[in-house]
């Protein structure tokens, strides 16, 4: 089984005989590239991918201008589109795939296997793409790279076992000593969480930074453990006393300041919370997806606590307005429903929401589980926002047994949980009167 021996170090292959020998990465993979320095930069790059760290494509990019055919390179740079990608549209990524196919036989199976994947992502469908870096990682156990993709797709998926299966079925293939094992105990860890196993999803993650201390991952999976116990002030000082090591971190410096903005509500500290958004989480508008998510579900929450936020949100609406929603994830376009309705703007909203019920891309890119969910929820949001909250409450509740598939985390999903008890409080207060709409209609 590809990867199931010992890890082979490459510093010291002697350049003057790597042509006539095939090159291994660190985790014993088999690679087709003759040029250990492209190597080198592979790993590099490969450590940037595991870290969220925001330069693997740079590095990556060196080594295949070194090495134009080198095809593991090409499945590193696939796989980081695959993972900063909400929608297929990444002429970077086609390249990519077309490079390794078009070297035939002179990539590896593994490799070619890699760009059957990404191929499948590309084409949008998502969970057949999940199953193929799946059954790589099942014949190649030691490929983090798929495994990092397979473990990001079931997240994306709401397939909230396989995070923890997915990674479990692995481990017996790694140990301390194969480089790397620090960044899948951290995948692991967050898996055993999002499947309430507290108690050892908080132990492994901090092994998981004994092993490697820069692991962002890590500390956000114990912040996500602190949530979910209720243990609010001591997550606040876990997230300040890491702050460090997150705050410069490309794929968790948001979010972390997202959940010690969660803390901070959980506490009633509205004030602070808001700071956290104005100082952190405030976007631009050439801001990530991701950020625009987080910040929208942080001011919905601070909005149902009765905070005025006019300015926020249509400084928010304007960031979403001027993205490409077709063919997105649902839990993307539910988050751009809730910023346009919060910020008055209902036309918006309803274009958004109509794109789940009418537009191919869209639909295409999302499972009949996933519109299931997301179409009811999106028209309660926006009932919400006209102060129709009987018609809030009654399509929330349509899909209240299963939120846990919003596309999210289970911390994430609890969004609609929360919206539905604001809404059943203001159909109650309302009953029969008249009542003053969430938003106006504009």
């Amino acid at each position: 089984m590809g990867g199931g021996g010992p890890a082979r170090q490459t510093s010291s292959v002697n350049q003057s005989v790597c042509a006539a020998m095939p090159l291994f990465d660190a985790r014993g993979l088999a690679v087709s590239t003759p040029d250990v320095v492209s190597l080198a930069q592979f790993e590099a790059a490969l450590a940037s991918v595991h870290g969220s760290r925001g330069d693997a494509l740079d590095l990556i990019e060196a080594a295949l201008a070194r090495d134009p055919g080198f095809a593991a390179g090409h499945c590193l740079r696939a796989a980081a589109f695959v993972l900063a990608g909400e929608a297929p549209v990444e002429t970077g990524l086609a390249d990519s795939i077309r490079a390794i196919e078009q070297l035939g036989d002179r990539a590896n199976d593994r490799e070619r296997r890699h760009a059957a994947a990404a191929r499948t992502w590309f084409g949008g469908d998502a969970r057949f793409a999940a199953e193929r870096y799946g059954e790589l990682v099942i014949d190649y156990p030691r490929d983090s790279l798929a495994l990092h993709v397979a473990h990001t797709l079931d997240f994306r998926l709401s397939q909230r076992e396989m995070l923890r299966d997915r990674v479990a079925q692995v481990l017996p293939h790694w140990n301390e000593s194969v480089p790397g094992f620090g960044f899948v105990l951290g995948l692991y860890a967050f898996g055993l969480e999002e499947t309430g196993d507290y108690a050892r999803a908080e132990a492994i993650a901090r092994r998981s930074l004994e092993l490697d201390p820069g692991n962002a991952a890590a500390i956000h999976v114990i912040a996500h453990v602190m949530e979910m116990q209720g243990r609010t002030r001591e997550g606040i000082e876990w997230l300040e006393s890491t702050r460090r090591t997150w705050a410069d971190n490309a794929g968790f410096a948001i979010h972390c300041a997202w959940h010690l903005a969660l803390f901070r509500l959980d506490l009633d500290e509205t004030g602070a919370a808001l700071a956290i958004y104005d100082q952190v989480l405030a976007p631009a508008p050439s801001s990530p997806i991701s950020t625009l998510v987080d910040a929208t579900a942080l001011l919905w929450r601070l909005e149902i606590r009765g905070l005025d936020l006019d300015a926020h949100w249509r400084a928010l609406a304007d960031c979403w307005r001027g993205r490409p929603l077709a063919g997105r994830r649902a839990f993307v376009l539910v988050h751009a429903v809730m910023a346009f309705t919060a910020s008055g703007r209902p036309g918006s909203a309803r274009q958004v929401s109509a794109l789940l019920r009418n537009d191919t891309a869209t639909r295409s890119a999302n499972s009949a589980d996933d519109l299931e969910l997301a179409i009811p929820l999106t028209e309660a949001l926006q009932a919400f926002g006209r102060g129709d909250y009987a018609r809030a409450v009654e399509r929330i509740s349509m899909v209240r047994a299963i939120a846990h598939r919003c596309g999210g985390s289970v911390a994430q999903c609890d969004l609609i949980h929360l919206t539905f008890v604001e809404a059943a409080l203001g159909a109650m207060q309302s009953d029969g009167a008249s009542v003053t709409p969430y938003r106006q209609a504009a």
